[in-house]
């Protein structure tokens, strides 16, 4: 309203006004011209700054000093939900009039205009800006600034790992712009670098004061297979798996969960300070400490397996508190065995204490204490002569191990095998893991094994076969093996025997071949030694001997041919002796073979 003035105008046209006229065409044009120097002057597409005047849900009304306000929608202030009335914000001018007279307005457009601008200004002054979380992405988060799209890395959201990235969607943060790519028009932000500046000061402050010993408390920040870092207020510090408790962990979350807060001790840190172990362990007395003083040697405990190796394994008696059976201790058997034969992790086993070391905290255990040993009486349970069925454990050249209980070994060596045969390895013989009978033959209690014998449950044949086997005596054998220094023949009731190569040699002499059969003369028998040397060629010799021999005589006494006719019987007197088959030790050693 204008205001009234009692003053005249002096240079009012009174003429005009009394013929009924107005002002004239020239002051109206000055009045108009007047009105509109006092508005701004604008353009389509300009950037300018207007000043919210009102707000409602929908829209907000912006005053840019022009003839009419503009309309803004309040989704382009989305990421700012502290904007009020009064605040200056940047519009673009859509268009001046619309078809309802109305100013058009766009905040998105002006930001989006000016925003590349600005964000490089950030960077370039460390500046701290507000931007809006869109949504979640591989990595990380969306978020809007200026009217530019960012990208916000998981890593960046805070000092402490994001568990859950959906509670930051729809939030309005603050950020520092770290990165920008004009090339590929990529922004970088993070407000855990915010939070780093904030914190700095603090850790400063907290690591000056660290002493080792010192108990603070902290949260439980990350866990991981190798241990746990804890948050001490800006400063994080790591707690070892082996320093979370006195037993064994196997992973670190079977003792701690994350966020939790506990109380821990510092047990060392760098010059710098920047690494610290910490302990939680160690904030409770030593397990040992607490063990029963009247805990000694030869008592049983029992406890659960925590750890299996080859050699042995540990028992956990008590939370802190192990004992090793090694594996020498877990059976009275001399073979070679590995630990998980016995037990495996998690058993709940008794043992008995063999050593305790309170002050190195070692202690070692057994567990076949908890059986009688069979050596104490092996001389009343398998005395000398005693029979008893044994399993085959192991083989050498010179033997066989057979075990006959747990702990109570022997060996049969290979010539107690058998009577007859020559064996060359004992696996020609019988195999591991077969049972096999045999004699108690000797005792040996201070190394704890016997000698056995296999062949002693039968009768020794070679009482017969010397007998049989005479010298001078011919048997039909076949040449099983043949060799350099010699040929092995088989003879009649399963024996063998040897002859040298000059003894194979046939009438013909051609030499004597593998699986031919011929006749051969004993021409040595070692009862002990279980040897009979053969000869096939002294068969053709000692008949060509006789031969000479008789007509020597023959020519020295013609006058009595009777006697001389009479010798050659005599000489072939032993050879048609030896190759009768119904003498009676043929005839019994026969009949008792035929029975076995």
């Amino acid at each position: 309203m204008t205001e009234l003035k009692n003053s005249p105008v002096e240079d009012f046209d009174w003429d005009a006004y009394e013929k009924g006229e107005s002002a004239g065409e020239k002051s109206r044009e000055e009045l108009t011209r007047t009105y509109d120097e006092s508005l701004n002057t604008i353009k389509n597409k300009d950037v300018i700054e207007g000043t919210i005047i009102a707000l409602n849900k929908r829209e907000a009304v912006v005053n840019i000093g022009y003839k009419s306000d503009g309309i803004i929608p309040m989704n382009e202030f989305r990421y700012n939900p502290d904007i009020k009335v009064g605040d200056v914000v940047e519009v673009f001018i859509e268009n001046q009039e619309d078809k309802k007279g109305q100013l058009i307005l766009s905040h998105r457009k002006a930001r989006a205009a000016r925003a590349w601008e600005r964000i490089n200004e950030a960077l370039a002054n460390d500046e701290v800006i507000k931007g809006f979380i869109k949504c979640r992405t591989k990595g990380g988060m969306i978020v809007d600034v200026f009217g530019i799209e960012a990208f916000l890395p998981g890593s960046q959201i805070d000092v402490k790992p994001i568990r859950d990235y959906d509670v930051f969607v729809g939030k309005t943060m603050e950020f520092k712009v770290v990165k920008i790519n004009e090339e590929f028009k990529n922004v970088v932000v993070s407000h855990k670098a915010l939070i780093e500046a904030e914190l700095e000061a603090q850790k400063k402050e907290i690591i000056s004061k660290l002493e080792k010993g010192q108990v603070l408390e902290g949260t439980v920040k990350n866990i991981t297979t190798y241990g746990v870092f804890i948050d001490l207020g800006g400063v994080d510090g790591l707690i070892h798996i082996t320093d979370l408790s006195w037993g064994r962990v196997n992973h670190p979350s079977e003792v701690v969960e994350l966020d939790q807060k506990l109380n821990v001790v510092i047990l060392d840190f760098d010059d710098e300070k920047k690494r610290i172990a910490l302990g939680l362990k160690q904030l409770k007395p030593h397990p040992w400490d607490a063990l029963d003083a009247d805990l000694k040697v030869g008592d049983i405990v029992k406890g659960k397996v925590v750890v299996m190796a080859d050699y042995g394994a540990f028992l956990e008696i008590a939370p802190g508190v192990e004992g090793l059976i090694h594996v020498s201790e877990m059976s009275w058997s001399q073979h070679l065995r590995s630990a998980q034969e016995f037990m495996k992790v998690g058993d709940e086993v008794e043992a008995v204490i063999l050593t305790l070391d309170r002050e190195d905290r070692k202690m070692s255990l057994g567990i076949k204490q908890l059986k009688n040993d069979p050596w104490e009486n092996i001389e009343t349970k398998y005395p000398l002569g005693s029979r008893h069925t044994a399993k085959v454990r192991n083989f050498t050249n010179f033997g066989v191990f057979v075990e006959i209980e747990e702990g109570v070994d022997g060996l049969i060596h290979i010539s107690d095998l058998s009577w007859t045969k020559k064996i060359k390895h004992p696996s020609e013989f019988t195999q591991i893991g077969a049972d096999i009978d045999v004699e108690v033959l000797a005792i040996d209690k201070d190394n704890r094994r016997l000698s056995l014998g296999h062949k002693q449950l039968e009768e020794n044949p070679w009482d017969v076969f010397e007998t049989v086997f005479t010298v001078g005596s011919v048997h039909e054998g076949t040449i099983v093996e043949l060799f350099d220094k010699g040929a092995v023949v088989a003879l009649p009731y399963g024996v063998e025997g040897f002859a040298t190569p000059k003894h194979l040699v046939k009438e013909d002499g051609s030499q004597a071949k593998v699986d031919e059969k011929l006749n051969f003369k004993v021409i040595e028998f070692n009862k002990d030694a279980k040897r009979i040397i053969l000869s096939h060629s002294r068969i053709f010799e000692d008949e060509a001997r006789a031969e000479k021999a008789k007509e020597r005589r023959a020519a020295r006494a013609p006058r009595a041919p009777k006697a001389a006719e009479e010798a050659p019987a005599a000489l072939n007197q032993p050879l048609e002796k030896t190759t009768l088959g119904d003498l009676e030790a043929l005839a019994a050693l026969k009949e008792k073979l035929s029975g076995k």
